[in-house]
């Protein structure tokens, strides 16, 4: 079946091809893809009285796009035929990680970059990997395995210093080769990536924000 699936994209990428099946397919409606935030936390996370933005993650160009990546080897990357994501890569992961901070409910107040509030603390992420790559079993068979990689730095905006850095990485293996199936894969990699960069984030604020009480 994942011989049979990357034929599919080897076909759907071909340049050059002109005639009616290719004008068929490039008539065909992509199918949109949706993921979630994390919504299930520690019960020991400390509370924060603490105002955090979250910026767009940086990505390399293969992950910033609305395309679903995947990797037939590790120095190609290729896109899901007729499949894509709500909105560019990094986009959609800034939103979820502002929802899943709101999910918590132990930061004071929690907004993207762009909306023009007045933070305390910036979340800079940088989403380094974003991918499905075929893995080749013992016995012969293949299955994809999706990889969400994040660095995750948090500023003190008051001194303009980085007081924090860290990855993130989890690997989530796909049911099958099936785009559903695939998109859940991303979906639990991202959520269990979102939760422990939510976790350690907080964690690593509300204790600097401890050490360093300020007078305003």
């Amino acid at each position: 079946m994942i011989r049979h699936f990357f034929a599919i994209i080897a076909l759907v990428s071909l340049g050059g091809c002109t005639g009616l099946g290719t004008l068929r397919q490039a008539s065909q409606p992509n199918d949109l893809y949706l993921l979630t935030p994390k919504s299930t936390f520690s019960t020991s996370l400390p509370r924060i009285q603490k105002q955090i933005v979250v910026q767009e993650p940086t990505a390399t160009a293969a992950v910033n796009t609305d395309q679903i990546a995947i990797q037939p080897t590790p120095l190609q990357v290729q896109y899901l035929p007729r499949a894509r994501w709500v909105d560019r890569a990094p986009l959609i992961v800034q939103a979820l990680l502002v929802e899943s901070y709101e999910n918590s409910g132990k930061v004071a107040a929690v907004g993207r970059s762009t909306v023009g509030l007045r933070a305390d603390y910036v979340i800079v992420p940088d989403l380094r990997e974003f991918q499905g790559l075929v893995i080749a079993n013992p016995d012969g068979s293949q299955t994809i395995r999706v990889e969400v990689r994040m660095n995750i730095k948090i500023i003190d905006e008051f001194e303009d210093k980085i007081i924090a850095s860290d990855s993130f990485r989890e690997y989530v293996i796909a049911a099958n080769d099936e785009t559903p199936e695939l998109v859940k894969a991303f979906d639990d990699a991202l959520g269990k990536t979102m939760r422990d960069a939510v976790e350690w984030s907080v964690r690593r604020i509300n204790t600097h924000a401890a050490n360093n009480p300020r007078q305003f």
